[in-house]
């Protein structure tokens, strides 16, 4: 199976028609030839793997950011609410 991927991919790069007629001629979903060609250009920049995987980093670190300020405010509320009450 690598292998027939291997080789559809360098196929339809070398003759350099659309995908959706290089699918049709091999028998494969043109959707299927287009990931097969994403992810062989993926595996021959790392760079670019390795930048997509800083960005999902990136993203998960930000998120985390806002879910800790966001359990900051709520402490910080509850605090003036409770030193409140009680006339401290």
């Amino acid at each position: 199976m690598a292998e027939l991927r291997a080789d559809a991919v360098a196929l339809a790069r070398s003759l350099g028609r659309p995908v959706s007629r290089m699918a049709a001629e091999l028998g494969v979903n043109h959707e299927t030839l287009r990931q097969w060609i994403k992810t062989a250009e993926h595996a021959e920049r790392p760079e670019a793997v390795s930048q997509s995987t800083e960005d999902a980093e990136i993203a998960a670190l930000r998120k985390q950011i806002r879910e800790l300020e966001m359990e900051r405010n709520i402490l910080r509320r509850a605090a003036k609410y409770f030193t409140g009450e009680t006339n401290w």
